[in-house]
């Protein structure tokens, strides 16, 4: 069974109907991106699939139960959320930052315990936060930041983690060191992730599935060796391209170009 999944979903900003009975299953144990032109729905999506914004119409499954029936500790318990662009509270330390990640598992009868300081400190070691663990989070770099906001949703210890554009306003350096913390997290803890991002290689590289949402739907998944075709793109981002092999992952190396470029690539075929 998909932890996570849809059933004739659809999804409205302002009586825009941006989502369209969508049907979509996640894999267990994957990394999952979800890929498309802006404002066509990934986030949107994937707030729905967080509790986060209440269908139209049709539901969102958790574990094979409607999201909405469950309660708020029920899902924080099975599911972390990073959306995009979070802010601290002016002078909060990492390490209180990444406690809030245990808020989820408190009661009165279950206080803070051996257990929750140990996941906690797994958490930090794991994002490379622990030098910088009394360090305000505004005084961080932005990867930096970033990381210390997934050590919060690893703490949090849940099967599937969500992350919304987690790459956004940082520099390639960053990206890679994100995306490659996500990506041992799954190899190694078999967490079932789901991203959305803009940078179709880096999607190729790092996704085992992916999702391109075009006109309120699923327009098409897979594989990414599947999805990053040369009609797809243009299809989804009407934009023309050619596919190469990325020379050292073998992923699919999306090559975009304009109008003139591709009068030229037509010239050059002809010469050819």
């Amino acid at each position: 069974m998909s932890p996570l999944s849809s059933q004739a979903l659809s999804l409205s900003y302002e009586q825009r109907l941006i989502i369209d009975a969508l049907d979509l299953q996640i894999p267990r144990s994957e990394i999952t991106v979800f890929v498309g032109s802006n404002g066509c729905g990934k986030s949107t999506l994937l707030k729905a699939f967080a509790r986060l914004l209440k269908p139209q119409q049709g539901s969102v499954l958790l574990d094979g139960v409607a999201i909405q029936k469950q309660s708020t500790r029920q899902v924080a318990q099975k599911l972390a959320i990073l959306p995009q662009g979070p802010n601290a509270p002016e002078g909060l330390t990492v390490y209180q930052l990444v406690k809030q990640g245990r808020y989820p598992h408190q009661n009165w009868l279950q206080q803070w315990s051996a257990q929750d300081e140990c996941l906690v400190t797994q958490a930090l070691e794991a994002t490379d936060l622990i030098p910088l663990m009394h360090q305000p989070v505004d005084a961080l770099s932005g990867g930096q930041r970033q990381r210390a906001w997934i050590a919060m949703t690893l703490a949090q210890d849940t099967e599937i983690v969500l992350l919304d554009e987690p790459t956004t306003y940082l520099d390639l350096t960053h990206q890679i060191e994100i995306l490659d913390l996500l990506f041992d997290l799954n190899q190694q803890q078999q967490k079932t992730i789901v991203m959305v991002l803009h940078d179709l290689n880096l999607a190729c590289r790092y996704a085992h599935h992916m999702v391109a949402i075009h006109n309120r739907t699923v327009h098409a998944q897979g594989r990414p060796e599947a999805i990053i075709t040369e009609d797809i793109v243009r299809e989804v981002f009407h934009l023309d391209c050619t596919i190469s092999r990325d020379p050292l992952f073998g992923t699919p190396l999306c090559i975009p170009f304009g109008k003139g470029r591709r009068l030229l690539k037509e010239q050059a075929n002809v010469l050819a």
